[in-house]
């Protein structure tokens, strides 16, 4: 399921965008200024973005410019009509598209597919990243290497490739068979209580308290995620 971000501050616009994406199948998160849309992207994994233009506090521009600092999602305008001249200006300074007010949710639908096809169909949503940092953790995935607070930690290859898979995609839940099958890459069933004994293995490398763990956490009845930024809830 993709995650998609709106961003307005007029309340009955993100309520109707996210009926619209809702009813397809996506998973909408909500904010009403700019910089409650730059924290979510800092905090969840997020696959394209409807950002207004016009915001209180932190505009979308303003927005655009500090997530394009690291992350090249899509990221579709809303504008009013009037705003010709800023949707000029977020082209030029990394918009992907937009779309004007009033709107039809067809057309939304539309620019949304088509941005989330180009960005994970087209290798922009797998992009290679040789250093990942999340806390205290950090991997170098040219080295295979992980180290927690610069010292460095012992993986076996299976437990390598579960952190990958989670730190590649903070704060998104994985269950126990979606694990075993892209880290084993074969199909789960029978197997899917090796995944609990590896994260434990794992936990106790990793975790300062693997009892009490701050980042691989259990979503209970769900599966397994790693929290970005968060402390334990175990």
């Amino acid at each position: 399921m993709y995650n998609i971000l709106v961003c307005d501050d007029e309340k009955d616009i993100v309520s109707a965008l996210r009926i619209y994406l809702s009813s397809q199948n996506y998973n909408v998160f909500e904010a009403y200024n700019g910089q409650e849309a730059i924290d979510i992207v800092n905090n969840n994994t997020i696959h394209c973005i409807l950002l207004d233009i016009m915001m209180p506090k932190v505009n979308g521009i303003e927005a655009m410019v500090k997530i394009r600092e690291h992350s090249n999602i899509p990221i579709i305008l809303i504008s009013a009509k009037s705003e010709d001249v800023d949707i000029v200006l977020g082209l030029d300074v990394g918009a992907d598209d937009y779309i004007t007010k009033p709107f039809k949710a067809a057309e939304v639908l539309a620019r949304v597919r088509s941005q989330l096809r180009r960005y994970m169909h087209l290798g922009q949503g797998q992009q290679t990243v040789d250093v990942i940092t999340i806390g205290s953790i950090s991997m170098n995935d040219l080295n295979k290497e992980v180290s927690v607070d610069g010292v460095l930690v012992k993986l076996t290859p299976k437990e390598y490739e579960i952190l990958r898979l989670l730190m590649t995609h903070p704060n998104q839940v994985f269950s126990p068979s979606e694990i075993y099958e892209k880290v084993w890459n074969e199909d789960a069933i029978g197997y899917e209580s090796s995944v609990a004994v590896h994260i434990r293995h794992l936990r106790e490398k990793i975790e300062i308290n693997p009892a009490n763990p701050r980042y691989i956490q259990v979503v209970w009845g769900q599966g397994y995620k790693l929290v970005k930024g968060a402390t334990s809830n175990e």
